[in-house]
């Protein structure tokens, strides 16, 4: 068995040895020539500062008698050193008084000996005689050409390169013989042997031991290869013995590979057989699915347009005179009806978020302003109960944030209202701070709590905490439920902490990215000087429930709190029904006080100015500043607001229930407005043939045509482009909104009719007010 000589070990070997070795010489070589380069250089300098200190002497003394013969002879020996090429004597005029030259060697070698040491170096010294040091005589100046030296260099240089090369080479052939003969060839003489052993019976050939290896790491390899021969005959002998077993049990194996592939072809059957069942259940899951989206459309329309029609019925005759007694029952139908829409409302809210068919708005709203207009909205219904409602908003929370402001009012309304529902006395707080990039609110009340227990089935839909819970308090259940599912929905968590007697608290974290709005959006809050430097002197008694807000609001604005104990000098802010601060707003003349009205009630005693709670930030800075008192704000309870009319209008109503016929004309004629009815869409086309409308209000479902075809015959038709249709549905499902506008409506709006979404809809696509004409 033959081994290519570039393969052998002891070619490696040498080859790895000699490229050190010609390594590690390169690099001494190197270092000898770099210093022998540098004692050249030196050693030039020095021979022709040597040479230019004898010349000195006679150069000066002939330069001071002005001899130019003896000058001429002087330099002529000079040029007799092989390296230069001219001398010459100059006069202290700068004349030259003698001068001998010859020209440079050329050889093919002198380009590198330029490179290394310059073509020609220069040098002079001042001539002068040692009795007349002060009198100049001139300059000996001397030019050298340096190939005399760089020759000189570059021979010594080739030598000790070529000699190290050479040393080197003799080097690997020494060592390649050495190693040869001492490693690779023992080596081959054990790899020959290993070769010639017999692949059927490597148990009976051993190797023999090199002559001279016995002691050194070859010999240790074959004594080791010879012990693990002699396993391998062991080894060898088990496996016979082990093949003779393997034999009898052969035909036991194959018996039960046979039964086990029955076995498992039985079972593979049986799993098909449970896919095939399986992907008929989830078709069918999927086909109830779409049944059940396809119900609750349906449902919403079938259920909503009858209810609506009640509910529009009971608003109409709720506008009329009627008795105290018959007003009392009709609102009591009419809240019972608007209670029935709202958990409608719920059920398709939660089949929505379940179906996934729940798209979310993200669009800049303010959270702050949110807050304090649900606040606003539960008041009345906490002082009812004679509870407190606080907010805590931090004045540090960001003015607008991006998200949906619809569901996010939805979430906080639901646990204010289950707050309120669930506590007889004492509080109820809402704080809102941002932290870490999210939104954390809080809803802490003192009501009843709840079991652990009740709290692990309080987020089930259709239940409460507690079975006597719907008894004593009513509702269904699904406020809670709708609240985790929108939380989740918009990727944010809801925490539930509670004890029964001790009160809930509720924590919703809503990862609601803050909005950098416009220079112009943002309120500012200009802070007079006077309330800077005088503060304001906070007077309600000890633990009024909405001290910490107010004075956390003060103090974000940079205007100093005082208390009864040390009262400042600025606006006062007293709680009504307190002594004290009554005592104290009579010993303040001139002095403005700002009335903390926590009751709803506009008959505040000596009233200036009133500050309706739970606290409103923008109605606090207009109480510290406005120049003269305020309106009373209108509470949540009082009359409907009163909407100038605008400019009369021909509508055209297209709607196939007759009492959401009767409810929608009555309001618009009561708007001033003149309307025509037509009972579906093809009724409705041929009313526009025949006379021209300012709008028209298009129900979505209705026989014979509905009102998505019949808008889309509308905008074909380039006279009617411009005429503003508007959606009117009872259908809440996601999509209805999105399903109108591809159709070209220009709005939409949800049944029951209502007066103010009417107005609001005409005010956005009627006609701008007409102007009266002046005089």
């Amino acid at each position: 068995m033959r081994t290519a000589l570039t393969k052998r070990l002891s070619f490696r070997l040498t080859r790895n040895t000699v490229l050190l070795a010609m390594a590690l010489g390169l690099i001494l070589n190197l270092t000898q020539v770099t210093l022998d380069y540098f004692y050249a250089r030196q050693a030039m300098d020095d021979e022709i500062h040597a040479l230019i200190d004898i010349t000195r002497s006679p150069a000066s003394q002939i330069a001071y008698n002005i001899d130019v013969r003896l000058a001429e002879e002087l330099l002529d020996g000079l040029l007799k050193h092989p390296a230069i090429i001219d001398a010459r004597i100059i006069d202290p005029d700068g004349f030259t008084l003698a001068a001998a030259s010859r020209s440079s060697p050329d050889s093919r070698y002198r380009w590198l000996s330029d490179a290394l040491f310059e073509p020609s170096q220069f040098y002079n010294d001042e001539l002068s005689v040692p009795q007349l040091r002060d009198i100049p005589l001139g300059k000996l100046a001397v030019t050298i050409d340096t190939y005399y030296y760089g020759l000189g260099f570059l021979q010594r240089a080739g030598y000790t390169v070529v000699s190290g090369f050479i040393k080197s080479l003799v080097l690997s052939v020494v060592l390649l013989f050495i190693f040869y003969f001492m490693l690779t060839k023992p080596m081959l003489k054990v790899v020959e042997a290993l070769s010639k052993v017999d692949a059927e019976s490597p148990e009976k050939v051993r190797l023999p031991v090199p002559h001279n290896h016995q002691d050194d790491e070859i010999g240790l390899m074959v004594e080791i290869i010879n012990e693990h021969l002699v396993t391998i005959d062991s080894s060898l002998d088990q496996l016979r013995a082990a093949e003779a077993s393997m034999k009898n049990y052969s035909s036991q194996l194959e018996s039960e590979v046979l039964d086990r592939t029955r076995e498992i072809s039985e079972k593979n059957d049986a799993l098909q057989r449970g896919n095939r069942a399986l992907i008929k259940a989830k078709e069918d899951a999927v086909r109830r699915a779409r049944a059940r989206a396809s119900f609750l459309a349906n449902m919403s329309h079938e259920i909503r347009t009858p209810l609506n029609g009640v509910l529009g019925m009971l608003s109409l005759a709720l506008e009329g005179e009627l008795e105290p007694e018959q007003r009392e029952r009709l609102e009591i139908s009419y809240n019972a009806g608007q209670s029935l829409l709202g958990l409608l409302n719920d059920i398709l809210d939660i089949s929505k978020v379940e179906a996934g068919k729940l798209n979310l708005e993200v669009i800049p709203f303010s959270l702050r302003r949110l807050i304090e207009e649900c606040a606003t909205l539960h008041a009345q219904q906490a002082r009812s109960k004679g509870i407190e409602l606080v907010t805590e908003i931090d004045p540090d929370l960001p003015e607008t944030h991006l998200g949906d402001p619809t569901r996010t009012r939805q979430i906080l309304n639901n646990l204010l209202n289950n707050a309120i529902k669930f506590t007889n006395n004492g509080e109820v707080r809402i704080k809102a701070k941002q932290a870490s990039g999210t939104v954390r609110l809080e809803i802490i009340d003192t009501g009843i709590g709840m079991s652990a227990e009740g709290l692990n089935r309080i987020f089930s839909p259709f239940a409460q905490a507690n079975p006597d819970t719907t008894r004593l308090y009513g509702g269904t259940g699904l406020g809670l439920t709708l609240c985790r599912q929108l939380v989740e929905r918009m990727h944010g968590k809801i925490v539930l902490d509670s004890e029964p007697g001790r009160g809930t608290h509720f924590t919703v974290i809503l990862p609601l990215p803050v909005h950098q709005p416009d220079a112009a959006m943002h309120e500012a809050f200009d802070i007079p000087a006077a309330l800077l430097r005088d503060g304001v002197t906070l007077a309600v008694p000890k633990g009024f429930p909405h001290t910490l807000a107010i004075e956390s609001q003060l103090r974000a604005w940079g205007i100093p709190v005082h208390d009864l104990d040390h009262p400042g000098t600025g606006p006062l802010l007293a709680a009504e029904n307190d002594s004290v601060a009554l005592k104290l707003a009579n010993q303040s003349a001139g002095r403005r006080v700002i009335w903390l009205n926590n009751t709803g009630s506009a008959n505040t005693p000596r009233r200036q100015f009133a500050l309706s709670l739970p606290l409103k930030r923008d109605a606090l800075f207009r109480c510290l500043t406005l120049p003269e008192p305020p309106r009373t704000e209108p509470s949540s309870t009082g009359a409907a607001q009163v909407i100038p009319p605008g400019t009369p209008m021909d509508v055209l109503l297209v709607e196939d229930n007759q009492v959401n016929q009767m409810v929608a004309s009555t309001i618009l004629k009561k708007l001033g407005h003149h309307v025509d009815i037509a009972e579906n869409g093809e009724v409705a086309l041929q009313s526009l043939e025949k006379r021209r409308y300012d709008m028209v209000l298009m129900d979505c479902q209705m026989p014979v045509m509905d009102g998505y075809t019949a808008t889309r015959k509308i905008r074909q038709n380039p006279q009617w482009n411009e005429m503003p249709v508007i959606a009117v549905t009872a259908n809440v499902m996601q999509g209805d909104r999105d399903d109108c506008m591809a159709a070209g409506m220009n709005d939409y709006i949800t049944k029951p009719y209502n007066r103010d979404d009417l107005i609001t809809v005409i005010r956005r696509w009627g006609p701008p007010p007409a102007v009266p004409a002046t005089t």
